[in-house]
């Protein structure tokens, strides 16, 4: 199983931070290995203190399960194939902002999870740092 490096977590989290610097936001951002292991973390100054659990279990819940926070949050709507899957593991979140990683080849090596803004600013922010890889 490969898994992200620290020095590609530094890298992901610089760009987040610089993506969120842009939209003028303060970010909670973690960075977990394809165990879900806590690889790097940063709280932005003046980022909200809930958000700081918040961007780990985004980060989380994208690898448990192979799909971006916001696509699980999808499905376990009302009616949908995971309604309640929230609840599993600890504890989810299925909004937008837990994003994974992959490696050059294709293999998941991690994600990254990000809060303390809108949805919208978490996934963006996210993406930003995932891109970064």
């Amino acid at each position: 199983m490969h898994n992200v490096t620290l020095e590609q977590a530094r890298k992901i989290i610089d760009a987040c931070l610089q993506k969120s610097e842009e939209l003028n936001v303060k970010m909670n951002i973690a960075v977990v290995d394809s165990g879900t292991n806590l690889v790097a973390f940063n709280k932005m100054d003046g980022a909200w203190l809930g958000s700081i659990d918040i961007a780990q279990k985004k980060a989380k819940t994208a690898r448990f399960f192979n799909m971006n926070s916001g696509e699980i949050g999808k499905l376990s709507q009302p009616g949908g194939s995971l309604y309640n899957i929230e609840h599993s593991n600890g504890g989810l979140i299925t909004f937008p902002g837990g994003v994974l990683l992959k490696n050059a080849e294709g293999e998941i090596i991690g994600a990254v999870g990000v809060s303390g803004s809108t949805v919208e600013n978490d996934h963006t922010v996210a993406e930003a740092g995932a891109n970064a890889i």
